[in-house]
């Protein structure tokens, strides 16, 4: 059995630095909801949420440093997330 003495603990200016930029994208996504983009808003707003989970699931949850099979399984939680987003606006564009 492996011993985890190891502290993966990225440090506090890293968490402050993470959350500056959560605040920062936050504010671009509400400037970004006042601007029209035309077809391109949800997907400018879907990018920016990508962006905003993958540094809350990396730094904030501490996936980027957890073994292979949790991020097999985040891996394939996404994939469906995405398999949901791609039927979901199939039956937007055609109505």
């Amino acid at each position: 059995m492996e011993n985890h003495t190891k502290s993966h603990h990225p440090g506090y200016s890293t968490y402050f630095f993470v959350w500056l930029a959560l605040l920062a994208f936050t504010s671009i996504t509400v400037t970004v909801a006042g601007i029209s983009l035309g077809k391109y808003t949800m997907l400018v707003a879907l990018g920016i949420a990508a962006i905003k989970s993958a540094l809350v699931i990396n730094i904030f949850m501490h996936i980027k440093f957890e073994e292979k099979i949790f991020k097999v399984f985040l891996a394939l939680s996404f994939f469906t997330l995405l398999i949901i987003f791609i039927l979901t606006s199939f039956d937007i564009i055609y109505r």
